[in-house]
């Protein structure tokens, strides 16, 4: 009897979290149907409870929360574009009709106007005397006279208004123009929010497969991620152990990424450094546009340079360089500020020099030994670094 009472007051109070949970959901608002200063206000609200949790993600369920909030908010930006698109969509069409109207006035004007430019003249054909002539009293001579100015204050008019008609006509077209550049920056954004989208839930749910949606699992990740901090910053401050191995030459096989989470790594990847000089520099500054997915939440994918990757595309992009989306708000955030590398994967695990040069293999002990593979390049102040990997 007290084990079903147990089970039945453990599955009460579980129907209470789920529906309380679902309540919130539910309650969340939306930007459809909203104005765009409506929208504003909810978005940040949104902005003010992702802002509130930033500081609590010290458990799974903080983080979590996090996530669904940062989801959410995305979200509601799509919503607000997508009702910007509309509503510019709709305005075009709008002075689409507006320009024919005033097309057809500038038409109607343009042919008023010549007529009475040619009436014009031929009053102007006949002299000042035949009309005191063709005139039987000095009335019909004032009401020809009165006609003849009224005429050309008709002309001076219409002229007016089709210049007028003309400076709309422009303007409108202007306008127009104006309104399809912000709708196409305005599908630009569309489409970098739905991409982020998609990476903040592809982040959740790696998160939740990687900590099996355990906390002990989640506080050991965190643990892992201090030290292979800790471990790069050593790394790269020189005080590593290092071994001579080779020469090699642009795009030889160097290393094998180490498969599964270690000591020091959550899971499968690459960190990639690129120093020069000693200081650490943007790896994208060196690497080249290749084909890629991007789980990082919303981290910018910037190549610029030449470099072939280390590993083989389609790239994994799971972390970027500088202040990333994770650095800034997610749940390594309160490790480290400044991701000084890229975490990569690729097709498959082998990980390529990206350049002419003398390789070593290092290791460098924080509690357990961080393996790395690093190549100086030839000729150059240049080194890269290759993290989490076996040395070939």
């Amino acid at each position: 009897m007290k084990i079903l009472k147990r089970i039945i007051i453990t599955s009460l109070i579980l129907l209470c979290i789920f529906f309380a949970f679902n309540k919130n959901i539910n309650a969340q608002q939306t930007c459809q149907g909203l104005s765009s200063d409506a929208c504003k206000v909810v978005i940040q609200d949104a902005e003010n409870q992702l802002n509130a949790i930033t500081s609590q993600k010290n458990t799974l369920a903080s983080q979590i929360e996090f996530m669904n909030t940062q989801i959410y908010l995305t979200t509601l930006r799509i919503q607000n574009t997508q009702n910007q698109i509309d509503d510019t969509i709709a305005e075009i069409e709008t002075l689409g009709g507006r320009i024919d109207g005033v097309n057809s006035s500038l038409d109607y004007l343009t042919k008023l106007l010549f007529n009475k430019i040619k009436e014009g003249y031929k009053r102007r054909d006949i002299p000042l005397f035949n009309i005191f002539l063709d005139s039987d009293s000095a009335s019909t001579l004032f009401n020809q006279l009165k006609y003849t100015q009224i005429a050309q204050e008709n002309d001076r008019r219409v002229a007016y208004q089709l210049q007028q008609a003309k400076q709309n006509f422009e303007d409108q077209k202007d306008l127009r123009e104006r309104k399809k550049i912000e709708l196409d920056n305005l599908k630009s954004s569309l489409a970098v929010q739905n991409s982020s989208l998609l990476s903040q839930r592809s982040s959740k749910q790696r998160l939740l497969d990687v900590t099996q949606n355990d906390e002990r699992n989640y506080q050991l990740l965190l643990s892992r991620l201090r030290t292979e901090y800790a471990a790069i910053q050593g790394i790269i401050a020189g005080a590593g152990t290092e071994t001579q191995i080779r020469d090699v030459k642009k795009g030889d096989t160097i290393a094998s990424v180490i498969s599964g989470s270690s000591c020091n790594s959550s899971g499968t990847h690459l960190h990639f450094t690129v120093l020069e000089g000693g200081n650490v520099n943007n790896p994208f500054n060196y690497l080249k546009g290749v084909d890629y997915v991007n789980y990082t939440g919303g981290d910018a994918w910037s190549p610029s340079g030449s470099w072939d990757w280390p590993v083989s595309p389609t790239i994994e992009f799971n972390q970027g360089y500088g202040e990333t989306t994770c650095s800034k708000s997610g749940w390594c955030g309160s490790i480290y500020s400044f991701h000084n590398g890229l975490d990569i994967a690729g097709s498959s695990f082998n990980v390529y020099s990206v350049a002419d040069g003398t390789l070593y293999r290092g290791s460098y002990a924080v509690g357990c030994s961080l393996s790395y593979s690093k190549v100086v390049h030839k000729d150059s102040n240049i080194t890269s670094l290759y993290l989490h990997t076996y040395t070939q």
